[in-house]
């Protein structure tokens, strides 16, 4: 990680990128990985309140939704926000978090959906509840990497004891490209995460494609975990 240890992306970065529409990260179809595992997540389990951390306007949440589950997300930008509800045809309230100064909440008006807008660092289990899914797709590999401590430590602490939790993660040569999406190898996920999770590799997949080769890339795998709480 020597390239990327000292990178640091201000949230008034990420900020921009929504504005300009610099958002090549929004996947427009359902994740491959999410779909492919989401068995293992839910495993028969009924109306699932699942966590997005770093949302932005994933069509995952509402897919997830349609199914019954709910879904909780998080996400600084407040176009993002608004964008998915608009693509996603969802009437919505939006409403003050109290327990955080300037922060929002929109809601679809079904109760289904709901989306905090500010920094990840501010929410927790008093704000949101706890959660027996989380899909991380887009997070884990997003977060400055001096972070992935405090990002894990928050995380852990919004699982349900039944909680299972979906870590998309990429690697290639972090020499060759500085982020994000930051390199994230098994070995990071292990030691962020192993002290209060088992960590399961599910499925890793070759993911280069055309866009990486601007990044100076010649390989690209994706790999996606299973993380649930150790037995206390």
């Amino acid at each position: 990680m020597s390239a990327q240890e000292n990178r640091v992306m201000a949230l008034s970065e990420w900020e921009d990128r929504w504005q300009e529409g610099k958002t090549g990260f929004h996947r427009s179809e359902v994740h491959n990985l999410l779909e492919s595992n989401l068995d293992k997540v839910v495993c028969g389990r009924n109306e699932v309140r699942f966590f997005f951390p770093l949302c932005g306007k994933a069509v995952d949440m509402k897919w997830l939704a349609d199914m019954g589950h709910t879904v909780v997300g998080v996400e600084i930008s407040e176009k993002g926000i608004k964008q998915f509800f608009a693509e996603q045809n969802l009437a919505f309230n939006e409403e003050p978090v109290p327990a955080i100064s300037g922060a929002k909440v929109f809601k679809s008006t079904d109760g289904k959906i709901s989306i905090y807008q500010c920094d990840l660092y501010k929410f927790s289990s008093t704000v949101g509840g706890k959660f027996g899914g989380i899909w991380d797709r887009g997070a884990l590999v997003a977060i400055n990497p001096c972070d992935r401590q405090k990002y894990a430590t928050l995380l852990m602490s919004l699982m349900n004891n039944d909680c299972r939790y979906l870590v998309d993660t990429l690697e290639y040569n972090p020499e060759l490209y500085k982020g994000p999406p930051f390199f994230v190898s098994e070995e990071d996920v292990k030691n962020v995460f192993g002290g209060g999770c088992d960590v399961e590799l599910l499925e890793s997949v070759d993911a280069f494609e055309e866009k990486h080769k601007s990044w100076g890339l010649d390989s690209l795998t994706e790999k996606v975990y299973l993380l649930t709480p150790k037995a206390q």
